[in-house]
């Protein structure tokens, strides 16, 4: 006997869960936990993870031309491009394959356990900040909460633990204390903040309670599978169309303005309130690769740099850039992007005092 017409194309949505995670750990661990495997052993051996991106083997960061625009982009972009598609890949896979309300039960809680959790489910996934950017628009249209949100995405730079091993190897583990210090309290406390201003602003500590962003369903109790990648193709598609033109203009704009961001790689960059403050908004606005801030600030050091802006830039760098922000810009709301950037900003300027309060 012929099954039903109703189920006989029909799975359990389990199997999209299964797809999703399939996906993640085999993705994760080509793109991220292979390769940093193999540099922590480099990092330790040599002291050295590469040639800081900013300058490459000159030293100095060119001039503002096309030619440092495309090969800023080209040597960024092949750091990077893995690990943008597997955040395409699973930004776009979470809104057609997970069941929506796994997603809202565990994020979209405006408390402080959504933030906790979120910030954990971070630290294996170790992207920089525009890779994550996919999988960050992913949460907010599976309705998970800001603050949460915004914990994942900056947990994966701020709590990276293959980072902070480098960072360890290459610059000194005290550096990594005042990282890794400063990083728990901007995932967490941030994340807070902003579930406490979605609290303000009319959502309750329901999950998703008048969420922003579109409403996903929760998911039927099967799923078609042809129809799921269908759905799947799609949203990969747009999000791709969506996100990558402004990406890439961002970056060959940063990549050609290097000069201006950063004008001065000397021990002229001394350790007062202007220069913090100055390569604090630097490090906010440009944007590297996962772990670039390493090697950059072991160069800036080599050179002369003094410790306070060099710790405002191991700070800032990482968690935020322009092209990032502009990438989950549709996912909240302008008060919430505003203050991700005030707080990325306030733990580059605090980070810079402390390493010169404590003899960095």
């Amino acid at each position: 006997m012929n099954p039903p017409a109703a189920t006989r194309h029909t799975i359990h949505p389990a199997w999209g869960v299964v797809v999703f995670l399939l996906i993640a750990l085999i993705g994760l661990f080509y793109v991220k936990w292979s390769p940093y495997y193999g540099r922590a052993f480099v990092a330790a051996q040599t002291h050295s993870i590469g040639q800081s991106i900013l300058t490459g083997a000159s030293g100095t960061t060119p001039q503002p031309s096309l030619q440092a625009a495309l090969g800023y982009a080209l040597a960024y972009g092949a750091a990077i491009w893995k690990a943008l598609l597997l955040g395409l890949l699973l930004g776009s896979a979470m809104q057609t394959l997970l069941p929506a309300r796994w997603i809202q039960r565990w994020l979209g809680g405006t408390g402080a356990g959504s933030v906790i959790a979120a910030s954990l489910l971070s630290v294996p996934s170790m992207m920089c900040t525009c890779c994550s950017a996919p999988v960050v628009n992913g949460l907010r249209e599976c309705r998970a909460a800001p603050g949460s949100t915004a914990a994942y995405w900056l947990g994966n730079t701020m709590l990276n633990p293959a980072t902070l091993v480098f960072m360890g190897f290459v610059l000194g583990w005290h550096w990594v204390g005042l990282r890794l210090g400063l990083g728990i309290v901007m995932v967490l406390g941030l994340g807070w903040v902003l579930n406490h201003m979605n609290r303000a602003h009319g959502a309750t500590d329901e999950p998703c309670a008048k969420s922003p962003t579109p409403a996903t369903p929760l998911g039927p109790s099967r799923m078609d599978p042809l129809r799921a990648l269908r759905q799947w193709a799609k949203a990969f598609v747009g999000m791709a169309i969506r996100l990558l033109p402004e990406y890439l203009i961002l970056v060959l704009l940063l990549g050609a303005a290097r000069a201006w961001l950063f004008p001065v790689l000397d021990a002229g960059l001394d350790n007062s309130l202007v220069w913090i403050a100055a390569a604090a908004v630097a490090g906010l606005l440009f944007v590297i690769p996962t772990a670039g801030e390493v090697p950059i600030v072991q160069a800036l050091l080599a050179l002369g740099v003094a410790a306070g802006p060099a710790a405002a830039l191991l700070v800032t760098l990482p968690p935020i850039s322009l092209p990032s922000l502009f990438m989950v810009a549709r996912s909240f709301r302008r008060v919430e992007i505003a203050t991700l950037i005030v707080g990325v900003l306030v733990s580059g300027l605090v980070a810079g005092g402390l390493a010169i309060g404590l003899g960095f």
